[in-house]
């Protein structure tokens, strides 16, 4: 029977500003960008909201990738809007405005049909909402979570909960320094691994990831690209492609993650070479497999 990924997290519009080009109110939200990225392996469920100004032709589009859409609430109000900026690093953004509109009070409901999900991705919200949201799953096979330093900071134990119920946990450099209150990113990988997930991946941008097991360190550097248009979305794409290849494993053993963050580190080099979702949804199976050979002969004497 053929693995379910689900992900429960924001659908937005972004606008986006880099050194070389700005662009408004293009599609983005962690949802979509795993969902693009994950689907790609395996079949994905999808929980969000949106408010009436969401435009319904981009629904449409992530369901014509195939994307179950069932979960996905609309209120009345404004949607997820957020505003950043890029300097010449293309690395880190600066966040010039967050409006969160309907999701600042949303709580999920994981509908019935999406309930025996084997595979679980909770994105980048509320702690407590991704317990709750984690409860309504029945057994999944594994579960992972991704955070922000807003959770870290004002949420920590909350958060802490969350990272002792769930297999994977991926956070960016800043985020691991700032939870283990260390300078060091292997300690921070490994302190996080003692709260009780089963791996850590810390995400690295152009310097790629490192995967952080109870037996293994393994670093997989970025995909080498010429150009890079917008990093919005990278991580979650990342994510997506992680939590993809996971999905069609029989065993989540060391090999398996190593292969796992090498699918994660494409995934993340084509949302990378556009803005908004255009990279990702761009991406086809072979064309994955392709980079992840190339990746592979880049680590491998």
């Amino acid at each position: 029977m053929q693995q379910q990924i689900l992900v429960v997290g924001s659908l937005a519009y972004d606008d986006v500003e880099t050194p070389f080009e700005r662009r408004k109110a293009v599609l983005g939200g962690a949802a979509s960008y795993f969902a693009l990225a994950a689907r790609l392996y395996a079949p994905v469920r999808l929980c969000g909201v949106v408010g009436d100004d969401f435009v319904q032709s981009d629904l449409e589009r992530l369901a014509s990738r195939g994307i179950d859409m069932a979960g996905v609430e609309r209120r009345p109000g404004r949607s997820f809007r957020w505003l950043g900026r890029y300097n010449y690093e293309l690395n880190t953004a600066e966040t010039i405005n967050t409006d969160l509109g309907v999701f600042a009070d949303w709580q999920p409901e994981v509908p019935s049909s999406f309930r025996d999900s084997d595979t679980v991705f909770l994105a980048n919200i509320h702690p407590r909402i991704q317990l709750r949201t984690l409860e309504q799953v029945r057994s999944p096979r594994v579960a992972a979570v991704d955070t922000m330093n807003y959770w870290i900071e004002r949420e920590r134990d909350a958060l802490i909960q969350v990272i002792s119920r769930v297999q994977i946990v991926t956070v960016n450099e800043a985020e691991a320094r700032q939870l283990c209150k260390t300078h060091s990113t292997v300690r921070a990988g490994r302190e996080i691994l003692k709260l009780g997930p089963r791996a850590v991946v810390i995400k690295r941008g152009e310097y790629g990831a490192v995967l952080f097991t109870k037996d293994r360190v393994f670093w997989a550097p970025a995909y080498p690209l010429e150009e890079i248009r917008d990093p919005t979305g990278a991580g979650d794409s990342f994510a997506g492609g992680l939590m993809g290849e996971l999905s069609r494993t029989d065993d989540i053993d060391d090999a398996a993650l190593c292969r796992a963050v090498l699918n994660g580190t494409v995934c993340a080099s084509y949302a990378v070479e556009d803005f908004s979702v255009e990279g990702i949804d761009r991406a086809d199976p072979a064309a994955i497999d392709r980079r992840v050979r190339e990746l592979e002969r880049l680590v491998t004497a």
